[in-house]
């Protein structure tokens, strides 16, 4: 029997990219968070992320009580939830057998870094390569799990707007990625199905999600890390935004 060869996906008509991690660097907090508490800034800001996403999962496929009554949580609420959990478990901790004093000493400190969180830096490449896919005519967006005040104010912090056609939030549905109705979000913003639009993230749970529902994918694999094991690999794999235009051209870089 002849063998034959899967036909590739049409170049996509739109591209959406995950916003915390891909657009916006969630570790850049690191730096501030060492000032503040030296010695601890990058298990702080690593441990905080974690526990972000953790709770989004939580949150998502959790009920409560015999009504089975919601227990979502705006985005921003975990994002501060996440934090008081991390700065306990690392700096209370250990204060509490030297001479750092209590939790409710770094108040301050959970302020200044959530602050810090809304104007998280963005990576250098999102303007050049967000141009080049306006130039192409492709429909551009953002989809993410970030609640839409706080992704309005990281679009204009970092100058995006006017490269954006679509900010979209998941708060709408109260459902974080990985649901599959998360992701549904992109095909009704769009008016495309999934198949034509190319879903971006720097996350690998979210790249393989997003490749379950029927997306294109790029996964932006900025530290050499491995992809989950499970069977599936994104549509395509790269190391900075600027390879989403191999979408379009196999030898753009």
């Amino acid at each position: 029997m002849e063998k034959t060869t899967p036909t590739p996906p049409s170049a996509p008509q739109a591209v959406l990219f995950d916003a915390y991690g891909t657009l916006f660097d969630v570790y850049s907090v690191a730096l501030l968070a060492e000032q503040l508490f030296p010695g601890h800034g990058q298990e702080i800001s690593v441990l905080w992320r974690d526990k972000q996403i953790e709770y989004t999962r939580l949150v998502t496929t959790s009920k409560r009580g015999p009504n089975r009554e919601s227990v979502y949580q705006p985005f921003w609420e975990l994002t501060r939830a996440a934090l008081v959990y991390a700065i306990k478990k690392i700096i209370t901790h250990a204060a509490l057998t030297g001479t750092s004093g209590t939790f409710d000493a770094h108040v301050s400190q959970i302020e200044q870094l959530l602050n810090q969180y809304h104007h998280l830096s963005a990576y250098p490449e999102n303007h050049e390569l967000l141009r080049a896919l306006k130039a192409r005519g492709i429909v551009t967006g953002i989809l993410s799990n970030g609640d839409p005040a706080m992704l309005a104010v990281a679009v204009k912090s970092a100058g995006l707007g006017d490269l954006l056609d679509h900010v979209i939030s998941v708060d709408s549905i109260r459902k974080f990625k990985t649901h599959p109705d998360a992701y549904a979000l992109g095909e009704k913003a769009c008016g495309l199905p999934a198949r034509n639009i190319a879903f971006v993230s720097s996350n690998s749970w979210d790249a393989l999600a997003a490749t379950w529902y029927g997306y294109q994918t790029l996964w932006v694999n900025r530290s050499n890390a491995p992809f989950e094991e499970l069977g599936t690999q994104p549509t395509r794999t790269g190391t900075s935004l600027r390879d989403m235009l191999s979408f379009f051209d196999p030898s753009a870089q």
